[in-house]
């Protein structure tokens, strides 16, 4: 008898402002997505993600991350293919992703919500665009 652990589900974290409504957007089309996902009829793992939702910003590793997977950076982190935005999209003011972390550590409050982030594939999505993210999660379903 062969043991196997089961799959583990791909988490996908929205950084969230629940006064925000483009932030309540993000959140509708993620649930109704992870709904959708969870209820197809495939096999099983395939398609689900672990939405995780939180209201407290990222970690400075975390926001490195994120900022590696918008901007394209030649490390080659991010997905080819995923969203790209302007540093100052995720972090208020900011011209470069050095004074992106700088100015997050002074206060985190300049960070720009809502950010979608699917950490496995390395992308991001910043805003309520209901086709960029439905695409991130879509190519989330094919691991």
């Amino acid at each position: 008898m062969v043991f196997r652990f089961p799959k583990s589900l791909d988490p996908i974290t929205l950084f969230h402002s629940p006064s925000s409504p483009a932030s309540n957007t993000a959140y509708k089309i993620l649930k109704s997505a992870s709904a959708a996902a969870s209820a197809a009829d495939t096999p099983v793992g395939r398609g689900e993600f672990q939405l995780e939702v939180t209201t407290a910003p990222p970690t400075t590793d975390q926001l490195r991350n994120i900022l590696e997977y918008v901007t394209g950076d030649p490390s080659g982190a991010g997905k080819e293919g995923g969203a790209r935005y302007p540093v100052s999209e995720i972090i208020q003011g900011a011209k470069n992703a050095e004074e992106a972390v700088k100015r997050f550590k002074e206060d985190s409050g300049r960070f720009m919500r809502p950010v979608t982030v699917d950490w496995t594939n390395g992308q991001a999505v910043v805003g309520d665009d209901e086709s960029q993210i439905l695409k991130m999660v879509r190519q989330a379903e094919g691991n």
